[in-house]
C-alpha cells in the first residue's frame, strides 16, 4: 500500500527522500488503514517508532507482534537488497541496534506476543488464530482461496 501511495519503492523513495519522509508517507497510511474495516496489516519494523502509530495501531485493532531474534531475521533477510536500513557494513549489528530500540515499543503496542522460531507460516497462523479465539475476539469468516481480505 506504501509502495503503492510512493509511485517508487521503499528503497527508493529512501534514497531520493530519506527516512523522515517516509515516515511520514507511513504514518498517514497507517492512519488511514487503521479506520477502515478490520483487515490484516503487515507493518515495517519501524512503523512502531512513532507514538501516533503505536496509538492507532493498539487502540484500533489487535495487534500480534512476531517476535524474532535479530539473529533469526538476519537469517532469513541476509541476502534482501530492499532493506535500505540494512545495506551497511555490519547488517546484524544494525539488526541488533534496531532491535534494542523497537522491542520494547512493540511490547508496548501488542496485544499478543508470538515467539517466532523458525515454525512453518501454517503452524504461526494456527498460533495467532488460537491466541485470538483464547481472547474471546470473533474471527471474520475465512476468504475465499487466493483472497486474502479487504487489505490485499
Amino acid at each position: 500500500m506504501i509502495e503503492q501511495r510512493l509511485g517508487c519503492s521503499i528503497r527508493e523513495f529512501f534514497e531520493r527522500e530519506g527516512e523522515d519522509s517516509f515516515r511520514d508517507v507511513e504514518q498517514a497510511v497507517l492512519d488511514e488503514l487503521t479506520q477502515r474495516e478490520p483487515c490484516v496489516l503487515s507493518t515495517g519494523g519501524g512503523a512502531v517508532l512513532r507514538a501516533e502509530n503505536r496509538a492507532h495501531l493498539h487502540d484500533r485493532g489487535q495487534v500480534v507482534y512476531l517476535r524474532s531474534s535479530p539473529e533469526e531475521v538476519f537469517r532469513r533477510l541476509r541476502n534482501d537488497r530492499n532493506r535500505p536500513l540494512l545495506q551497511v557494513a555490519d547488517p546484524l549489528q544494525r539488526l541488533r541496534d534496531l532491535y534494542a530500540v523497537r522491542d520494547p515499543l512493540y511490547r508496548e503496542v501488542a496485544h499478543f506476543v508470538i515467539e517466532t522460531g523458525r515454525p512453518s507460516v501454517a503452524t504461526l497462523v494456527n498460533m495467532i488464530v488460537m491466541q485470538l479465539e483464547l481472547a474471546g475476539i470473533e474471527l471474520p469468516a475465512k476468504a475465499p482461496p487466493g483472497r486474502a481480505g479487504p487489505a490485499e
